[in-house]
């Protein structure tokens, strides 16, 4: 197996937030890594494969851009996928998917190149076509020219493999570690989040504290394909030791059901030595001692959860215990509406983007220190 073959890698982003990813990329040591629509693209081998799907905490998914054909017509299309090498990269004995989407191309057919492609695994490489498939090949024909891309992260990356008890309208792992990245955070300061839910917030800045790579606890498609060496993979996950932190990260919800499901979820990711969860209202909210930090809050937004106008008492009552308690504190907040985030009557900064995110579209609001 030839681990220094080298080729395409598209990291895949939540639109808007590519630049953060393509940060995180090179901070990691991934060269090259440059900002493309939808995500990020860099050139490496197998290795940077796996290394990117245990390490980088902002991707949703990894694909491997494994070659490609020039097609003008489905005839074609025909033959020269069934020339192409399967077998470097994909094992007969591993059922499959084929994906394909068609665009300015002059086959314009979706369904029938897919017939094609999957026929042309199943004669040239005996393998199997099923629509289940835990393996993903998708192909894109776009101006006459057919690339070929592998999921080789499975399940999406936001499922660490920690968490089995989410609240009502949890927030995306990926789309946390992302949002604290662009509020600065580092692992080397306190978080509060008054409003934890699931803990999703407070348990990504303790994993950062600690070092901890996001998927050292799942597995990925790669682990099926003809490619993977597993020695060589065993490696790389005995190669991070966790850090010492002199931090805590803290998290507090009205809801004792979140609370419960919060600190089970910090246990499982081995942050609960250095995370605490309490039962309490935001205006029963305490200020941690010791020195300034982040506070990190998704409160609900109403469009999914609760009435509305009963929400802008508690972004009110939220501001106010910021504003009274948490000096020199900077705040984060994520919310669908900039009317509710005016209710609180922090001195945010004008927001960035809005970004997708489970059908809402979602902004991310900074402070400064407060004073």
């Amino acid at each position: 197996m030839n681990t220094d073959a080298s080729f395409e890698i598209f990291l895949v982003a939540p639109p808007g937030l590519e630049s953060l990813l393509c940060a995180e990329a090179l901070e990691k040591g991934f060269t090259g890594a440059t900002v493309t629509p939808g995500g990020v693209t860099l050139t490496g081998g197998w290795p940077d494969v796996w290394r990117a799907n245990l390490t980088l905490r902002g991707a949703s998914r990894v694909l491997a851009r494994i070659g490609s054909i020039r097609v003008m017509h489905l005839a074609q299309l025909d033959k020269r996928a069934r020339k192409f090498p399967w077998a470097d990269t994909l094992r007969p004995d591993v059922p499959i998917r084929v994906d394909v989407t068609c665009k300015a191309s002059r086959i314009y057919h979706a369904g029938a190149a897919t017939q094609r492609i999957e026929t042309a695994l199943k004669e040239s490489l005996g393998a199997t076509i099923a629509a289940d498939a835990p393996l993903r090949l998708m192909a894109r024909i776009e101006d006459d020219l057919c690339t070929f891309s592998l999921d080789t992260s499975g399940e999406p990356l936001h499922k660490r493999g920690h968490k089995e008890a989410v609240g009502k309208a949890p927030m995306r792992e990926t789309l946390a570690s992302l949002f604290l990245r662009q509020c600065g955070y580092t692992g080397d300061e306190p978080l509060v989040d008054p409003m934890c839910g699931s803990g999703t917030f407070v348990i990504e800045a303790a994993e950062i504290a600690k070092g901890l790579n996001p998927g050292r606890s799942r597995s990925f498609a790669f682990d099926q394909f003809a490619s993977f060496d597993a020695d060589l993979w065993q490696q790389m996950r005995r190669a991070a030791p966790p850090v010492t932190t002199t931090c805590h990260y803290y998290g507090s919800d009205r809801d004792t059901g979140a609370i419960r499901m919060s600190t089970a979820n910090a246990e499982r990711a081995g942050v609960g030595d250095i995370t605490t969860f309490r039962h309490a209202a935001v205006s029963d909210l305490i200020r941690p001692e010791g020195p300034p930090g982040l506070v990190m809050v998704n409160p609900p937004y109403g469009t999914r959860i609760g009435e509305k106008k009963l929400l802008f008492a508690v972004y009110g009552a939220l501001g106010k215990t910021l504003l009274e308690r948490f000096s020199g504190w900077r705040v984060g907040m994520v919310t669908t509406d900039l009317g509710l985030a005016k209710a609180s009557a922090l001195p945010f900064a004008p927001p960035m983007a809005p970004v997708s995110h489970g059908g809402l579209r979602i902004h991310l609001l900074q402070t400064g220190a407060l004073r």
